[in-house]
């Protein structure tokens, strides 16, 4: 679960800063750079109570997040405080529909663990209540 919300952060960070203007070609206001989460399948074996058993957890973890290295956009607009000599200003290369498609995809895995979650809650507090008789 806190895989599904870093990576909905990052989503949201991009949104934010998808108007976020640079002037091309100038490292001093180089435009926002889309970042992008690098996910990694975690194994990981605990050993239970009972000897010779071994139980298999697994999972998934962000191991880092990265700029995305896409060229940015350019967009005409001479007036702009941004633009270089030609009239072009740089703009992040993040595309609305990908990001919004992204946090659903999110939203959706975060809600499925969330419903496991309460799910094992509800059979071990079930699991409780035969025990107490």
């Amino acid at each position: 679960m806190t895989t599904n919300r870093l990576w909905l952060d990052t989503i949201s960070n991009n949104i934010a800063n998808m108007n976020t203007s640079g002037r091309p070609g100038d490292p001093e206001t180089v435009p926002y750079q889309r970042q992008v989460p690098i996910f990694a399948q975690v194994l990981q074996r605990n050993l239970d109570n009972a000897p010779g058993t071994v139980r298999k957890q697994e999972g998934v973890t962000i191991t880092k997040i990265v700029e995305d290295q896409n060229e940015p956009r350019l967009v005409y607009n001479p007036s702009h405080p941004h633009a270089d000599e030609t009239g072009y200003v740089a703009y992040p290369n993040i595309n609305i529909t990908n990001e919004m498609a992204n946090m659903m995809a999110a939203t959706r895995a975060y809600e499925a663990n969330a419903t496991t979650l309460k799910a094992a809650k509800d059979i071990a507090t079930a699991a409780l209540q035969l025990g107490r008789g």
